[in-house]
């Protein structure tokens, strides 16, 4: 039987799956914060066929959009949020990626093309 409290059992759920999510992006990067090289190159392939047209081939469009290779790399919820609900002229792509999808493209923005 247990005896903890209805909301202390609500918090503790919360809490396992926000530490779940956590882990799970954690994961996806090396032990050293780095990215895996795997997970870079399918974010190059998904910028090369998605996002390229507008940002550049190395996301760097010095016509129109914005560069890529200066993206603040401490703001990855920016990224998702300005990738799935767009800004200015950027449609919002978020039907267009699953979440593994997002987390290459920013492992990419990250880690990919540097001036």
């Amino acid at each position: 039987m247990d005896v903890r409290p209805a909301g202390l059992k609500t918090g503790l759920l919360c809490l396992g799956g926000a530490l779940a999510l956590y882990g799970s992006s954690v994961a996806a990067q090396g032990t050293d914060g780095r990215f895996a090289p795997e997970q870079i190159k399918q974010g190059a392939a998904l910028f090369a066929r998605n996002c390229a047209p507008c940002h550049g081939a190395r996301m760097a469009d010095p016509q129109s959009a914005f560069d890529l290779r200066k993206f603040p790399q401490d703001e990855k919820t920016r990224f998702v949020n300005v990738l799935t609900r767009g800004k200015n002229a950027m449609p919002p792509l978020g039907g267009l990626f699953g979440p593994d999808e997002i987390d290459a493209l920013w492992a990419y923005v990250v880690a990919g093309e540097k001036p």
